[in-house]
Order: structure tokens, then C-alpha cells, then sequence
């Protein structure tokens, strides 16, 4: 099968503001995303689809395929799904199709290649059109409350809140780092949350999405720990 990568990596993020090539020990955070998926050797193309030309220059030294984003698709309403479409739409134009789509996100820098490979591997071997990165929530999300008039607080779930973690059924998150999908599949839906999805299981320290500072200082934690 061939199997594309792409990096979505928008210039105008508002939480952290340069957050795609925000310094990660001593380099552009984007370049660990495009090291993880050079490194499965599983990808034709490792592309990064950009408006910014400061990523733009990151991504080649890093040694990506950059594809230029509309402007239409470079504002923060824009949905990654719609990117992908358009990059797709793009390689056909060119006369390069593919039967794997991934979409790696940059701001995830502790995802390795083998979590690429476990999750594109889902769909390669037949097991499933659509796969993601999961991890398991911090915290019990069957007590989780939600805010109602004037800062009162109510149950999410009443009818779970007051079993106890093993009566209830093991669930997982998408951690906001990896996703795999059929290309016929995904043309249909639009979707990375279709029909048969499977999951493969991250632990929370190669699980860390930054869009804040303080995710951006947990994952410098991380990383510092495991290389003590």
C-alpha cells in the first residue's frame, strides 16, 4: 500500500503563539514529528502543509515535502479533516495518489515512529479503515461535571457518577497526535472518527499535545526524565 504522511502546521496558532517551531531542546518542535515518520520508512511522501514560510523552511530542513496552504484554509476555524482533503485533492492534481493517508500532528514531539508504525500498521493490515493515537484519561471521566447557570455544577453522567472506576467500562482519548485512514474511506466520510475505528495505546508521557506553556514544559519534563 502506499501510504502518505501528512504534517498540518498552521502559522497563527493564538495559545502559544509559534507553537509548531517553538524551540524542543534545541530544535524546531516540528522537526520530531518529521524525524518519527521518516523513520518508519512506511511513507512515499512526508509532507507538511503550511501558509508560514518560517515552517515552511523548518519542515525542508528537517527533510519534509512542503505543500502550500490556501489562505481559505488558514485560519483557526479551518478543520484539519478539510486540509487533508484539499492535500489529497492536490497529489491527484499532480498524479500522485495514495491508499494510507496519516496525519501527524507537529505539537506532539514525544510520539516516536513505533507509535506511528502501530497505528498505520491498524489500517495497512486490514484490521480497520480508521486509526488514532489514544490515551487514558488523567482522571475518572465518568465523574466529570458540567457547567450549568450561574457556575452550578451537575453531573455529566448522573446514572455513572456514583459507580465505582472497575463498574465501569474502560474508555480512552485521542491524544491529539496520530491518525491513519483508508483514503477511499476517508474521501467518503471526511472523517478520522469512522466506522470500525481502532486505537493503539499511548501512555500519557508520549501523550502530551501542546497548546499551552504548561504543556509545553510538561513535555520538556518528559523528555528530560527519559534521557536521565
Amino acid at each position: 500500500m502506499k501510504c502518505a504522511a501528512l504534517i498540518p502546521a498552521r502559522g497563527g496558532s493564538k495559545r502559544l503563539p509559534g507553537k509548531n517551531i517553538a524551540d524542543f531542546l534545541g530544535r524546531p518542535m516540528i522537526a520530531y514529528t518529521i524525524d518519527a515518520a521518516l523513520e518508519t520508512g512506511f511513507f512515499a511522501d512526508v509532507v507538511v502543509s503550511t501558509e508560514d514560510e518560517k515552517i515552511a523552511e523548518a519542515a525542508r530542513q528537517a527533510g519534509a515535502r512542503v505543500s502550500v496552504r490556501p489562505e481559505a484554509l488558514a485560519g483557526d476555524k479551518a478543520r484539519v479533516t478539510q486540509v487533508c482533503g484539499h492535500f489529497l485533492e492536490e497529489e491527484k492534481g499532480q498524479g500522485r495518489t495514495y491508499d494510507v493517508l496519516c496525519c501527524l500532528y507537529a505539537t506532539a514531539p514525544l510520539r516516536n515512529s513505533e507509535d506511528i508504525a502501530a497505528v498505520v500498521e491498524l489500517v495497512t493490515r486490514g484490521d480497520c479503515a480508521y486509526a488514532m493515537a489514544v490515551t487514558r484519561y488523567h482522571y475518572p471521566p465518568h465523574q466529570a461535571l458540567k457547567l450549568g447557570p450561574a457556575g452550578s455544577l451537575s453531573p455529566m453522567w448522573p446514572e455513572w457518577l456514583e459507580k465505582r472506576s472497575q463498574e465501569v467500562p474502560e474508555v480512552f482519548v485521542d491524544n491529539g497526535s496520530t491518525y491513519a485512514v483508508s483514503v477511499p474511506a476517508f474521501l467518503e466520510s471526511g472523517t478520522f472518527y469512522g466506522p470500525g475505528l481502532k486505537g493503539h495505546l499511548m501512555p500519557r508521557e508520549r501523550s502530551v499535545d501542546i497548546d499551552h506553556a504548561e504543556d509545553l514544559a510538561l513535555a520538556l519534563y518528559f523528555a528530560g526524565r527519559d534521557n536521565r
